[in-house]
């Protein structure tokens, strides 16, 4: 028997637009809260939520070569071009064929190594601001997760490139607008917002010509994630394809793979502010197995709470909040029957706050991630880098790199947030925290 949908009423599909415009996580929340599968109206269109971990697998998984990427990624398009973050069918398997060697476990043991050496460096720059007021963590932690990205993927010094994180903030203010204007606002039409996109797209575009320039001039050795790309790139018969392929992977890797962890950090250096009994217990973890010398690969399995701290943070505040798809083919999700073309939704911002998944949602417990609890839990109540075959390529390096990050902080500093400032969430590609995050810096040792 076909199962019918819950939700707003179709009167409701301007407010729901509005939202959409200026207060995504409440749209979706609001959403969440008519049900596991609901039918939102919004302007013109008409979005599916599915909303429970069944569902999840279903879209992601059983099914995922039904639901190609959809509304938000597809408008992200004009914005990002054809990388790995939107790109479909064969070009996607090409691209992520070329790019997931790089992550593989026997490079992330050598690329702990990096990690430990660019905490080393973001330890010593918030040292010297200790007793000198607030500092901007997370713009200190976008540049330790650049210096990650260029070294351990590409063997180059993003750090020289000092206009990466202004020109990255005005792409996703463009990809958010497509998402939200439905991609119907002509590029040409000189706004503000479009015409800082196109400087930016014009910036980032000469980073990686530059990145490529340097590489081709040094010769091809090497197995990085750069060098692989552009032999790629060289491997398409229109040498302008390849040329246009190359940027667009190279801005996409650049944008998701520094983005995603410097948010995880940051919203994990907020929570463990607001819970002193937490920052303790990572701090005595921190103490016990890394003493005073630099964290290794074979450390990330003995810093357990570190690493629950990290994944509850991410349940909290998912790198991945929306994980949009469109359906090819009509279908049927436990009953409920989607028309070929609908837009699907599945939302871990609100899935990971399922009550019955998780009691009392809204509270940090970083126990919750526990082997034995873990254990009694679907694997698709927590997405916090997607599943299925898109998931997040880079997840495993992300987390650790996370994790080393968090344990050298907790063990030497003490980051307190500033009071009265208001930290909120921002949904863009990423869920990061709007407008930085100012913080105290206070030494331990």
């Amino acid at each position: 028997m076909t199962r019918q949908f819950s939700g707003p009423p179709v009167w409701a599909a301007f407010r729901q637009l509005r939202l959409m415009a200026r207060d995504r996580l409440t749209m979706m929340t609001e959403a969440a809260a008519h049900g596991d599968a609901v039918r939102l109206p919004v302007g013109h269109k008409v979005l599916y939520l599915f909303n429970h971990p069944e569902h999840a697998r279903h879209v992601l998984t059983e099914h995922s070569a039904n639901y190609h990427k959809g509304i938000g990624l597809v408008h992200a398009r004009r914005a990002l071009g054809d990388g790995l973050l939107t790109s479909e069918g064969e070009l996607w398997r090409k691209q992520r064929k070329v790019i997931a060697p790089a992550f593989a476990g026997k490079h992330i043991s050598r690329q702990a190594a990096v990690i430990a050496q660019e905490a080393e460096k973001l330890i010593e720059e918030l040292r010297r601001c200790a007793g000198r007021g607030p500092v901007d963590v997370l713009a200190a932690l976008t540049q330790l997760t650049l210096g990650v990205l260029g070294r351990t993927l590409l063997d180059a010094d993003l750090r020289a490139f000092a206009s990466i994180g202004r020109s990255f903030t005005a792409i996703q203010d463009q990809a958010m607008f497509e998402l939200v204007t439905l991609s119907a606002v002509p590029m040409w039409i000189p706004l503000p917002r479009q015409l800082r996109f196109r400087r930016a797209r014009r910036d980032l575009e000469r980073i990686v010509d530059r990145l490529v320039a340097q590489r081709s001039a040094a010769g091809p050795d090497g197995d990085d994630v750069l060098t692989r790309l552009i032999e790629s790139a060289g491997s398409e018969p229109d040498p302008r394809v390849g040329r246009q392929r190359l940027r667009d992977e190279l801005v996409t890797l650049l944008l998701a793979g520094h983005e995603t962890t410097a948010s995880t950090l940051g919203w994990s250096l907020y929570l463990i502010d607001r819970h002193p009994d937490v920052r303790q217990r990572l701090h005595d973890e921190a103490v016990e197995v890394l003493g005073d010398r630099r964290p290794t690969h074979e450390d990330l399995r003995r810093l357990t709470y570190t690493g629950m701290v990290i994944q509850e943070a991410m349940r909290l505040y998912p790198p991945v909040w929306m994980l949009p798809r469109k359906a090819i083919a009509a279908d049927s999700i436990a009953g409920y029957r989607v028309p070929a073309g609908a837009d699907v939704l599945i939302c871990p911002y609100t899935l990971h706050r399922r009550p019955d998944m998780w009691p009392e949602p809204q509270r940090f417990e970083p126990e919750r991630f526990a082997a034995d609890r873990s254990s009694e839990r679907s694997r698709f109540a927590y997405l916090p880098f997607g599943s299925g075959p898109r998931v997040c390529v880079g997840s495993h390096l992300g987390m650790a790199e996370a994790t080393i990050v968090l344990a050298m902080i907790a063990r030497e500093l003490r980051l307190s947030t500033v009071p009265g400032y208001p930290v909120v969430a921002e949904p863009m590609l990423s869920l990061r925290v709007r407008g930085g995050l100012p913080m105290s810096v206070h030494t331990l040792t």
